[in-house]
């Protein structure tokens, strides 16, 4: 769905204020959870969504006007498919959104922000059976990979860098740092 529960929103705030970055891209925001959350923390930040499913930016008024602020940028498309530039970013936003393709291009799509020259990546997953399929005529909310906290862990170690993680009944969450 394109929201997300509140587990582990406070541990990832706190990384965010602590980090305060400039730019920062939220791939998949739905309705723009982690922007909501982290733009009153630390002001001045440009904000990129990557949204693969158009009619979310209506629906969650993704784009910012002159009395709502939320991205400053939007792009349309799968982040599959995204410039390389678009996650050099000083943080790039995987929240809740890794489960929605295969293993394997969950893994490739964390390389590829490292290498595009992230400095920090914060994923969001469920750790528990969390089936689902399309919501609301997107066909792109169907999950299909299931992580376990074990198997976020160690593609996150094969980053190298630091990582801090939190692991909730639900949700699971890894910030990581190039070193």
């Amino acid at each position: 769905m394109p929201t997300s529960i509140e587990e582990g929103k406070d541990w990832s705030l706190a990384r965010f204020e602590r980090v305060k970055p400039d730019t920062v891209c939220d791939v998949g925001p739905g309705e723009g959870t982690y922007a909501q959350l982290f733009r009153p923390a630390h002001k001045g930040v440009w904000w990129t969504a990557i949204e693969i499913h158009r009619p979310y930016i209506a629906k969650y008024k993704l784009k910012s006007t002159k009395t709502r602020v939320m991205y400053d940028e939007i792009h349309v498309e799968d982040v599959r498919d995204s410039e390389e530039h678009l996650l050099h970013r000083d943080l790039v936003i995987f929240g809740d959104v890794l489960e929605h393709v295969e293993r394997g291009e969950a893994v490739d799509l964390l390389r590829r922000a490292e290498a595009a020259g992230a400095w920090n990546i914060l994923v969001s997953v469920p750790i528990v059976e969390s089936v689902q399929g399309e919501v609301d005529g997107n066909p792109h909310e169907a999950h299909v990979h299931q992580w376990t906290a074990d198997e976020m862990d160690a593609v996150m170690a094969n980053l190298g860098g630091n990582v801090e993680t939190f692991k909730g009944s639900t949700l699971g969450c890894w910030w990581w740092t190039r070193t």
